[in-house]
């Protein structure tokens, strides 16, 4: 009735959802997301009744999306005592993710404590960035003292997108200059260099960068300290409406943070949205174009690069000046090109699968250390 083959239990906990998939030989056998908060109370019972209507199979090993590895993990990372300890420690860099996320792991373990459980780190794709990428212009004994730098985060779908692009296009990663946006909740723009990533939109949090769904992206450092003085406004009062209530659905006056919903709008707050979000992608594409020595092609991923056609073309058009053309069609059925077989600057699409590389960074860590004999 079913299959024996391993397979990989993968588990990815954002802000305010949570997805499960059951992972075989690069296949999902079996999805489950819910876009309520994760709770950790009950995520026993639920991993239960996940794993008793998949099909027979062997979990070998489960992986979990770790949106913040910081300097304590910069890799996929078997789970112990030791290195929940040291995330738990830097927590408050990631606080709407991190923290769920720890505690998903500490549920799965009691419900799986026979299994490796794999931290994957979103940060892990960046862990390269050249110095002057990486660096702060703050004083260095902050740096020092508190680890300032660029992280940069989505790095679980940039790694699926670079190795999709690298197959659509016929030519091996490692010879590709792209620039990467990954469009979604969250939202960051990549550029690569020969397979690696040397700039991001994203820095110390993921906070930085674009505006986002919620989130304000990039502010004037010194209008956050202008609101901090004077009593204007308290820390918390600041954190919250820079995680909850800016972005896209500050702007569009809080009718909405989903794209979807903006498009269909006709009033201008929902307009101006729109126009200051395509606005700042395709700036942020343009600065990161400026790290490569020629630009092989523009990828979109994320669930708004995915499906969104209209932000899309929105964005290409503001990038005449790097070659870039609008799109010829509109919603591709699967990974490929949305730009005409002739373009200078090809425009790909590449759908988010997350949790194919989470199943595959897992597989990865877990032959590491079995080549080393420390697998526990």
């Amino acid at each position: 009735m079913g299959t024996t083959d391993p397979a990989v239990l993968t588990v990815n906990a954002g802000s305010s959802s949570l997805q499960l998939h059951l992972v075989q030989n690069g296949r999902v056998l079996r999805a489950e997301q819910s876009e309520k908060s994760p709770d950790p109370a009950g995520v026993e019972r639920t991993l239960s009744d996940f794993l008793d209507a998949a099909p027979r199979c062997e979990v070998v090993a489960a992986g979990h999306r770790l949106v913040h590895g910081g300097d304590a993990v910069r890799q996929p990372t078997v789970v112990d005592d030791d290195v929940l300890a040291a995330v738990r420690e830097r927590a408050d860099l990631a606080p709407l993710h991190v923290p769920p996320a720890l505690a998903l792991v500490e549920a799965c373990r009691r419900r799986l404590p026979e299994i490796p459980h794999v931290l994957c780190p979103d940060t892990a794709f960046h862990a390269g960035l050249p110095e002057r990428a990486a660096t702060y212009a703050l004083p260095p004994e902050w740096r020092s003292r508190y680890g300032l730098r660029r992280y940069g985060f989505h790095g679980l779908s940039y790694a699926w997108t670079l190795r999709r692009t690298a197959e659509l296009l016929g030519r091996p990663a490692g010879t590709l200059h792209l620039v990467l946006t990954h469009l979604g909740g969250g939202s960051s723009v990549c550029a690569v260099r020969d397979g690696r990533s040397v700039d991001t939109s994203m820095g110390f949090t993921p906070l930085e960068g674009v505006p986002m769904s919620k989130r304000s992206g990039s502010v004037d450092p010194g209008m956050l300290l202008w609101l901090l003085s004077g009593s204007r406004l308290s820390l918390e009062e600041l954190r919250d409406g820079l995680e909850h209530r800016s972005g896209l659905l500050g702007l569009s006056g809080g009718r909405s943070g989903d794209t979807r919903d903006l498009v269909s709008a006709d009033d201008h707050a929902s307009a101006l949205a729109l126009e200051v979000f395509v606005h700042r992608v395709s700036r942020e594409i343009a600065a990161a174009a400026t790290s490569l020595d020629r630009l092989d092609a523009l990828v979109f991923t994320g669930e708004i690069g995915w499906d969104q056609p209209e932000v899309r073309e929105a964005v290409c058009r503001r990038l005449a000046l790097l070659g870039v053309e609008p799109p010829s069609h509109a919603d591709p059925e699967a990974d490929g090109a949305v730009s005409r077989p002739d373009a200078a600057v090809p425009v790909l699409v590449v759908r988010p699968r997350e949790e194919l590389q989470l199943a595959r960074d897992t597989l990865g860590a877990l032959d590491d250390l079995l080549q080393l004999g420390n697998l526990p």
